[in-house]
């Protein structure tokens, strides 16, 4: 099966244009909110779920009555996405790697719909992209979309953007030259990464960095949002409140987005200079429970950083190794393997009482991690 590769870029619709990607946004969310009611609904009554035949039925024939007629006025493929993204969302579900899907609800930052490339109706031509029922529309191109495109997603920021994820088949990924170098990370809060080879990745906290701004900005917004309220008037007349609200979006997509191009230049910069990259499989969702640290391990975006290493050392030919979250790589001496009691996280350096090594924490826990790693490679098939 050959692997795919996402593009994002930044969407410039005219009026109409965007008018129709509103609609279709709004018909896509009451599809989904529909069949989560239906399956709702059949599963109390009956005891039975509904599938994707079913599904299928019931939305052709919701196109032919009069009281959802107007659903055949924007593209048909992604009214069917709709419904597939809730199957997807039950099975994850049925599978425990989230919760119950939740009712769609036009507040959402981001709003999104899915179309499917069916007889070339989405290319690239010249400085615009062709979209079904939206004709060509403004890009801005960063890159060059290589493989086939099988499908693409229109998305809508709160702070006003409009984007489109254009998801290819690329059937010929080249694997990268070998380098013969092996590496183990250790992630942190202080410094981002610890690598086993002494060198040191800062912790960039973007979201620090702009959370003076942010507070102030959001104070403004909440100061409009009470008069607005005091007055009797409807947020959507609101011209002010509006706008102090698309620009507290804008600061916060900034932030999003610098944590993204950080995330990606580091995470390729890595699959690119090490064969074998070791690293320790943090419990996150447990993490976040200590709320003293959970701001800082979610500016820090660790899940986000191993999910790009991961897909990215499939294309490229790399491993990742990842050892158990119990492992004590920082409570281990990596010169003699000497444990001497757990060690509270304030303690940054000590002597091992065994050898007399100074041990720096995070470097000496980024070297068990390697080892570690190293152990578990040579006992797989």
């Amino acid at each position: 099966m050959s692997p795919n590769k996402a593009y994002k870029f930044r969407l410039y619709p005219n009026k109409d244009q965007q008018a129709r990607i509103h609609q279709t946004h709004g018909h896509c969310r009451f599809v989904y909110n529909h069949f989560l009611e239906l399956w709702n609904t059949s599963y109390k009554e009956e005891g039975k779920s509904l599938n994707r035949r079913l599904m299928s039925k019931v939305l052709t024939k919701m196109k032919k009555q009069d009281e959802t007629a107007w659903l055949r006025n924007v593209d048909s493929v992604a009214l069917q996405a709709s419904y597939e993204h809730l199957l997807a969302a039950f099975d994850r579900f049925f599978k425990k790697q989230n919760n119950y899907p939740r009712f769609k609800s036009k507040k959402n930052p981001v709003q999104s719909y899915t179309t499917k490339n069916t007889n070339n109706n989405i290319a690239i031509v010249g400085k615009r992209i062709k979209l079904p029922k939206l004709g060509l529309v403004k890009f801005k191109q960063t890159c060059v979309v290589e493989g086939r495109i099988l499908r693409a997603t229109i998305k809508y920021h709160a702070s006003g953007h409009f984007y489109v994820s254009i998801a290819c088949e690329v059937p010929d990924f080249k694997p990268l030259p070998k380098t013969n170098q092996v590496v183990g990370i250790d992630l942190g809060i202080t410094d981002f990464a610890m690598l086993s080879d002494g060198r040191k990745v800062d912790n960039q906290r973007f979201t620090v960095k702009m959370e003076q701004q942010l507070k102030r900005e959001q104070r403004k917004l909440s100061r409009r949002y009470e008069q607005a309220k005091k007055d009797g008037r409807d947020l959507r007349e609101c011209m002010n409140y509006q706008k102090q609200r698309m620009k507290v979006a804008r600061l916060r997509e900034r932030v999003a987005f610098q944590r993204e191009d950080f995330l990606n230049k580091l995470s390729t910069e890595l699959i690119r200079q090490y064969d074998v990259i070791c690293l320790e499989d943090l419990n996150t969702k447990g993490l976040l429970k200590n709320h003293k640290l959970a701001k800082a391990i979610s500016d820090v975006s660790w899940s986000s950083f191993v999910q790009k290493l991961m897909y990215k050392a499939t294309w490229y030919g790399r491993k990742i190794i990842k050892i158990s979250r119990f492992y004590p790589s920082s409570q281990l001496c990596h010169v003699c393997g000497h444990q001497d009691g757990k060690k509270s996280l304030d303690i940054r350096e000590w002597v091992c009482p065994s050898c007399g090594t100074v041990l720096d924490r995070d470097l000496n826990a980024s070297r068990n991690i390697l080892a570690e790693g190293l152990t578990l490679l040579t006992q797989q098939p």
